[in-house]
């Protein structure tokens, strides 16, 4: 199925699925070795550092000091790379509700880390969301 890139369908079709594991971030050298025992789910490497997204308890048995305690949503629709302004759509709704995210865009599949303890809410926030209604300004294109 080729990936959608029109916005109405996007938010039409989305289902939200939630991760049953916790995971966190962390971060080591650019220039270490990532750990044998740790299965990161996300690598980016940025100049100060790596970060890894892993569950927790593969982090503390680590040893890793680490950050954002949270619940990972995947949207279940596969938006192209270039849509535009479906994330925007999403992440404005859990802003407007105080849930911070951190959006990761993958080559199927959206994805949102949420905190632990607002994961329901962003979960029923995210069930049946809607399309956008037309911008009054659509006319004058």
């Amino acid at each position: 199925m080729p990936a959608e890139r029109d916005l109405t369908a996007l938010l039409k079709n989305v289902k939200a699925e939630m991760q049953p594991s916790i995971f966190v971030f962390c971060t080591i050298a650019t220039d270490a070795r990532i750990p044998a025992a740790l299965k990161p789910l996300l690598t980016f490497r940025e100049q100060e550092g790596t970060t890894l997204v892993v569950p927790r308890e593969e982090a503390e048995a680590a040893g890793l000091n680490h950050a954002f305690a949270s619940r990972l949503i995947t949207l279940k629709v596969h938006s192209a790379l270039d849509a535009v302004g479906f994330l925007a759509a999403i992440t404005a709704r859990l802003a407007a509700a105080g849930i911070s995210v951190n959006a990761v865009s993958a080559f199927h599949h959206d994805h949102l880390f949420v905190p632990v303890d607002r994961a329901d809410e962003a979960m029923a926030l995210l069930v049946g969301i809607s399309p956008l209604p037309p911008s009054k300004n659509a006319s004058l294109a």
